[in-house]
């Protein structure tokens, strides 16, 4: 069912959905007058898009915001001690996942009931028919636990990488400069738009540098530090007998930040994933920000054109500043992301790169 939700031919389908709301949500941070945290907008991106595009979901902002508000207490607590008494973060984490299901299963009410103006299947709508497909049609609390289970894959981590990503186009404005020039050349951006019906999954994944650059990101700030595995077959490793059975974690952010394949680990540099290095091409499990092996994480090419997306509308149409004096420092619990939460200007931009003014700015450049 999953690589049916995550195959190329869904992809294409969910793009358009996913330009929308970053666009949206990029035009609300740049009419801020005050600096967003970056982190918390991105838990709001992340989760809108799972809601909107994964669910194809109709909830009202205001019912959205709510719900995120519950999901994010939900996630705060699911993995508290388990110990059921009042005011634990177990209890809260139990009546935060009630509170959730109710709202889920009102929208998949509403969404089986109104099946009019679909222009693409989402995968809840997979979902549906994959269980139709196998003789199965799925109970209420199954399709309730497979929509918790797609917001809970496409929201954290999603969300960590791209905080990772605007915090590195501050840090790099040659990088960022890069990725404009790779735009023009392709013929995505001209004269400071993107092409209309230039952004399609094909033209998308041509953009050699870009995708170095989502590549560097995740093998810098990966966002989850390592997962667990069944050992099969016994084996040795420095001399230490492991065992068949036994569950074994490895660690993604060590290797990463001792395979020698890699020339100085700690610096941002996109352009060792490029012809001619492609430091990730020797050995199998060298690079590994999804994890490796048959059981790879199932959404990385939704993750990874999300974030490609969202560089480019980044590229395409703002400016950013940093709003405080020096960058935050970087906390790996749950997910890495900054201790601050990042905290950014944003700026609209007109179609020849030239900042926005608000009426209060305009009004005021006058009288000057």
């Amino acid at each position: 069912v999953f690589s049916k939700i995550f195959s190329h031919e869904a992809l294409e389908s969910y793009l358009p959905k996913i330009q929308l709301v970053i666009k949206d949500t990029l035009r609300a941070w740049s009419s801020n007058p005050e600096s967003i945290n970056v982190y918390h907008e991105t838990q709001k991106l992340t989760f809108r898009m799972a809601i909107r595009v994964l669910l194809g979901f109709r909830i009202p902002d205001e019912e959205l915001n709510r719900l995120f508000e519950v999901y994010q207490q939900f996630v705060e607590n699911v993995f508290s001690l388990p110990v059921d008494l009042p005011f634990s973060g177990y209890r809260r984490g139990i009546r935060a996942r009630e509170t959730l299901q109710k709202g889920l299963e009102k929208a998949i009410q509403e969404k089986l009931q109104n099946t009019q103006g679909k222009d693409y299947a989402d995968a809840l709508d997979i979902l549906i028919e994959s269980g139709k497909e196998h003789g199965k049609e799925l109970t209420m609390q199954e399709l309730k636990d497979g929509t918790l289970e797609l917001i809970f894959a496409a929201y954290a981590t999603t969300a960590s990488a791209s905080t990772s990503l605007i915090m590195q186009l501050l840090k790099h404005p040659r990088v960022l400069e890069k990725l404009r020039e790779e735009l023009r050349s392709k013929g995505i951006l001209h004269n400071g738009c993107i092409c209309e019906g230039s952004l399609r999954l094909d033209n998308i994944n041509s953009l050699h540098y870009l995708d170095c650059v989502i590549k560097e990101v995740l093998r810098l700030f990966t966002p989850i530090s390592g997962g667990y595995r069944t050992v099969l077959q016994t084996f040795e490793l420095d001399g230490f007998q492991i065992p068949k059975g036994w569950s074994v974690m490895y660690s993604i952010r060590d290797t990463h930040d001792t395979a020698p394949v890699f020339k100085d680990v700690d610096v941002f540099d996109p352009d060792r994933f490029g012809q001619g290095r492609s430091e990730d091409k020797d050995g199998r499990f060298h690079y590994l920000p999804f994890g490796g092996g048959v059981r790879t994480c199932l959404g990385k090419h939704l993750a990874k054109l999300f974030l490609k997306a969202l560089a480019i509308e980044l590229a395409s149409t703002s400016r950013f500043e940093l709003a405080t004096r020096t960058f935050p420092k970087i906390t790996l619990v749950p997910v890495v992301h900054p201790v601050d939460g990042l905290k950014v200007k944003f700026f609209g931009l007109d179609s020849n790169q030239n900042e926005i003014l608000t009426g209060t700015d305009a009004m005021l450049g006058a009288t000057v």
